[in-house]
């Protein structure tokens, strides 16, 4: 009986000493490469180099626009620039102030901050130019959001303007950033070069 015991326990023994064996040859060779992460990828997006041309209507205001932009008017002086390559629309609002000038910037505002419910962040720059008596601000909005640039521009007297960039494309900021920044230049150019009529 006390071989047979002790049969069991040297099996018992012989089979635990394998596993230990087998457990230990699989940690050491399992690590002998260092896991680095893979780089992240990102796109090589080369975009043209931006002219300007004059935008001409009969509107109470002109500017300079991208050669790259197709526009659309409507009889309000609305206009819609769009980026046919990039998939993005400007949209331009013009509003005639009449004694209501804290209305308009309180709705400028209330639509930059409707997108605070996506956004990961919002930031506005004060624009100021008073030699052609115009007065804004740009806002960027960071994350997911429908619109990630926002803009006003008014003269404070008698004219006001609002703009907002759109993709045709569902938000991933991170995807289209480089393109935002491609068009936030078009978007300063036109803050810039605005005069009123």
């Amino acid at each position: 009986m006390n071989k047979a015991i002790s049969y069991s326990n040297t099996r018992w023994l012989l089979r635990k000493s394998q596993s230990i064996i087998i457990f230990s040859l699989l940690i050491l060779t399992s690590c002998n490469k260092d896991t680095l992460p893979k780089p992240k990828a990102f796109l090589d997006l080369n975009y043209k180099e931006t002219t300007y041309t004059n935008f001409k209507s009969d509107c109470p205001y002109k500017f300079e626009i991208s050669s790259q932009v197709t526009t659309s008017l409507n009889e309000k002086c609305w206009v819609n620039l769009k980026y046919p390559q990039l998939k993005a629309s400007v949209n331009i609002t013009y509003r005639k102030v009449e004694n209501n000038l804290d209305e308009l910037l309180r709705e400028s505002e209330k639509l930059t901050y409707k997108h605070a419910i996506k956004a990961d962040g919002i930031s506005a720059k004060p624009y100021e130019n008073f030699e052609t008596k115009t007065y804004g601000a740009l806002s960027e909005v960071t994350g997911n959001a429908a619109s990630p640039i926002q803009f006003h521009l008014t003269d404070s007297s008698q004219h006001f303007i609002t703009g907002a960039l759109y993709f045709e494309v569902q938000p991933n900021y991170d995807s289209i950033l480089p393109a935002i920044k491609y068009i936030e230049k078009d978007i300063k150019h036109i803050m810039e070069t605005i005069r009123w009529k």
